[in-house]
């Protein structure tokens, strides 16, 4: 009985394994169904490899180089890969966006990786960040088609660029410390950094004063602007004109690599004058000033003139041009001027036969003189000067502070009425003479008229 009981043992033992060799046999089974393609275990492997450049930039290309491995259990034929551009990517004319693949073998290395190469264009405008590239696969393994898209990730760095966009002046006038500024801002779509903006006149006649031409910007943002001051002097000796400006402005990018920037700007020297004028002397109702060319610049052209005004009138032309003035040089320009300020007292004097007081005569009023010039950029320039002037009175008049002997145009008048005067005054003696001497030669008639009588008849 014992025996019988081993051996029960010994066959239930052998049931045991037969049944956990029957369940395992089906999973082999499985495996090797597998491998000869039932079913279906292929896998293809897209992977980025390269980026040229690094990060795209905007308004440039990037070409991007992707491996594609077969990492199933199945060879592959027919193998298309796709890119699908998104903004801010787009397709360039001639390169293709799909490209085939005719043949992978199962189970591949690295080594054994296709390679596929496609050009994308980055939009010009587009911002610093991170942007997603699907890339799709297309495989047929045992006349059934596989299908995987893969999301990838793309950077794009900001274009580094600056841009001098204004200055602050067209013209600076000779011989005087002028502010000259140059608006520089960031076009571009990533930060600028250690900044170094220099300029220089090729002939030396614009420079800088209390600094150097140079100037250095730390750090600027896309789209912000700084403004960089210098304070600059042109010789006092150039010729006006104008002259060149070159300016260079160099930038450190996003790979440190520096980067320069070079560009021209023109500057104007010279302009405006400035005058003095004063009176010179009066002489007869006429007053002579002296006009003086007190500016840096020649002054072309020029004409004074007393335009009309209150207290003062002119007889003849009130304007005269006394050509070009050189810096420091002087004319004298002369006009018949007439003060109008006349006394209600000395104008009933006058009336009543006495002498006229004119008010000015003795004092000095103030006379405006308009002087009109072309400056050496040609504009028509207008300046009005107050002169203060001294009327020279007529001989005899209340008030004369003129030198002896100095007359004007009154005393001139006065003149000519004594001399008038006086000849009607000779003229009335003559006459009073002359009648009175008639009347006696009629008496002396009267008393031998006889004898004349006989006289005359005898002729």
């Amino acid at each position: 009985m014992i025996c019988d009981g081993e051996n029960l043992m010994k066959k239930l033992s052998l049931l045991m394994i037969l049944l956990v060799l029957s369940a395992i046999v089906p999973l082999n089974t499985g495996t090797a169904l597998a491998s000869t393609g039932l079913i279906d275990s292929a896998s293809v492997q897209v992977d980025l490899t390269k980026q040229n450049p690094e990060a795209a930039r905007p308004g440039e290309t990037v070409e991007l180089t992707f491996s594609i491995q077969n990492d199933g259990y199945d060879d592959l034929t027919d193998l298309v890969v796709e890119v699908e551009p998104e903004y801010p990517f787009t397709a360039i004319s001639g390169e293709a966006l799909e490209k085939e693949i005719a043949y992978l073998d199962a189970r591949q290395d690295d080594d054994d990786a296709a390679v596929l190469k496609f050009k994308l264009m980055t939009d010009a405008d587009a911002s610093e960040g991170t942007y997603e590239l699907d890339v799709t696969t297309t495989a047929t393994s045992d006349e059934k088609t596989v299908t995987t898209t893969k999301t990838i990730l793309l950077e794009v760095r900001g274009k580094e660029y600056a841009q001098i966009v204004t200055i602050n002046k067209a013209n600076i006038d000779l011989a005087t410390e002028e502010p000259l500024e140059f608006i520089i801002t960031n076009t571009g779509n990533s930060p600028l950094k250690n900044m170094v903006i220099s300029w220089e006149d090729p002939e030396g006649v614009i420079l800088p004063v209390y600094s150097d031409n140079t100037k250095y910007i730390k750090y600027l943002e896309a789209d912000e602007s700084v403004t960089v001051a210098y304070t600059v002097m042109a010789d006092v000796n150039a010729e006006p004109g104008l002259y060149t400006l070159n300016v260079n402005l160099t930038f450190e990018d996003y790979d440190s690599n520096i980067n320069t920037i070079e560009t021209t700007a023109g500057l104007f020297v010279g302009g405006e004058t400035d005058f003095d004028v004063s009176f010179s002397e009066s002489d007869a109702g006429e007053i002579s000033l002296s006009v003086a060319n007190v500016g840096n610049n020649q002054a072309y052209s020029v004409k004074v003139s007393i335009p009309e005004q209150e207290n003062f009138r002119t007889s003849g032309s009130s304007s005269t041009i006394v050509g070009n003035l050189e810096k420091g040089d002087y004319t004298i320009a002369s006009f018949d001027v007439m003060s109008t300020q006349v006394s209600a007292e000395g104008a009933e004097e006058a009336s009543e036969g006495g002498t006229a007081r004119a008010a000015g005569f003795g004092s000095r009023p103030s006379l405006e003189v308009q002087i009109e010039y072309t400056d050496s950029k040609g504009e028509r320039i207008t300046v009005l000067k107050d002169v203060q002037v001294e009327m020279t009175a007529p001989t005899g008049v209340e008030g004369s502070t003129g030198r002896p002997g100095a007359q004007t145009r009154s005393g001139t008048s006065s003149y000519v009425y004594y001399a008038l005067v006086i000849v009607v005054a000779g003229a009335g003696v003559f006459l009073y003479r002359r009648q009175k001497q008639g009347k006696k030669g009629s008496e002396e008639k009267e008393s031998g008229k006889g004898k004349y009588s006989f006289g005359i008849l005898n002729r």
